[in-house]
């Protein structure tokens, strides 16, 4: 059964059924809960208040431009949501000072697997061991599948902006070959089959030094999801995925 405090599965609201809302409800329903509203372009309409209150948690996972109407959706209804979608990030703080205004609960993250997680706390402290060596400079590349809507992806943007706070002589991150040595250039690939790769580079004249995650399938996300919707039930609050694995 889902590991809620009760020890009863959840009812789950999907906003956002393609391929990852997909991989999502096969994970939930073996971990024992529910889905009680799956919602998509062609039944947009059904996503409301009434519907979502169904639930005893959402999962947003759509595009850019819908994904910020959708999480505030969820939070007037009083609903908890977790989100997945990335390129809106513009519209993040808003979300925030509203969800702790109506006292709701949300979780953000820009990749919900275990690995990617583990991964941008490596990429974090080799960041601070790298800054006293300017010998070194720094680029990214990630590799998606070609359906992909935005770039850079959600994940190599917490990259490199984790890259960013740590290596002072990079100021802004790029999507173009960078004009300027404080420029980070983060390089998009768009190819099939390709469920995402991230690789964070510092080369020198010496030598190389690459950390590198590659997703083999959508499953340590979709799982990483589910762990993030019964981690938020019963809370209030704002919440990241080092919460939910106690980083």
């Amino acid at each position: 059964m889902g590991n809620t405090a009760s020890g009863k599965g959840l009812r789950i609201a999907l906003i956002g059924y393609g391929k990852m809302g997909k991989a999502i409800e096969a994970i939930a329903v073996e971990r024992g809960h529910s889905i009680v509203l799956t919602i998509d372009i062609e039944n947009a309409h059904e996503c409301t208040p009434e519907n979502l209150q169904r639930a005893d948690v959402a999962i947003e996972f759509t595009s850019p431009h819908s994904a910020f109407g959708n999480v505030m959706l969820c939070l007037k209804a009083g609903i908890p949501v977790v989100c997945g979608s990335t390129g809106w990030l513009s519209q993040l703080e808003q979300v925030k000072k509203f969800c702790e205004q109506e006292q709701g609960c949300f979780l953000y993250a820009s990749n919900f697997s275990i690995g990617v997680n583990i991964f941008f706390e490596i990429n974090k402290r080799l960041a601070q061991l790298m800054q006293p060596h300017p010998e070194y400079d720094v680029t990214m590349q990630e590799v998606h599948h070609t359906q992909k809507k935005d770039a850079p992806s959600g994940t190599a943007v917490t990259l490199a902006e984790q890259v960013l706070e740590s290596i002072h002589r990079k100021t802004e991150w790029v999507n173009h070959p960078a004009g300027k040595a404080s420029e980070l250039y983060i390089e998009s690939v768009r190819e099939d089959p390709a469920p995402g790769t991230h690789v964070v580079s510092y080369r020198s004249a010496i030598d190389t030094i690459d950390i590198i995650h590659t997703a083999h399938s959508r499953t340590g996300f979709a799982t990483g999801a589910v762990l993030a919707a019964e981690f938020v039930h019963g809370k209030k609050g704002i919440f990241s995925m080092k919460d939910v694995l106690g980083f």
